[in-house]
């Protein structure tokens, strides 16, 4: 089992944290996720792939891979919530302190977790704090 939480709102950050989270799902191995702050806006945006081919969005991206890397994050977004193995949960202080819509949450990802109660969950499996 693997276990992250998504903190950082860089794209590419989230990027990395998700593709270690479905490639985990993918290949059975259960993979849980707690999506704080920056992260939590990244995962709820409806624009996510204009967003990336944002100039300066993904400062580490060549401007000629920019397309492709806003393709690919956005299908990694879509792919990590529709996997059975793989849950995403909003930080609940996270929910509280941006104003996220609690129910456009709920709608999105698997529901709302204080981070103590995400960590009794996932208690056992390899953590990652990107």
């Amino acid at each position: 089992m693997i276990a992250a939480i998504l903190e950082s709102g860089e794209l590419e950050r989230v990027s990395t944290g998700l593709s270690l989270l479905v490639s985990a799902a993918t290949q059975g191995r259960p993979a849980f996720a707690l999506a704080s702050y920056g992260a939590l806006e990244v995962l709820l945006d409806d624009e996510l792939e204009a967003r990336a081919l944002a100039p300066g969005a993904a400062p580490h991206v060549a401007p000629e891979a920019r397309a492709v890397f806003a393709r690919t994050l956005a299908e990694l977004r879509d792919t990590a919530l529709a996997l059975e193995d793989l849950r995403i949960w909003a930080c609940a202080a996270a929910v509280e302190a941006t104003g996220a819509d609690r129910a456009a949450v709920e709608a999105r990802l698997d529901g709302v977790l204080s981070t103590p109660r995400f960590l009794r969950e996932v208690a056992g499996a390899e953590l990652v704090v990107l």
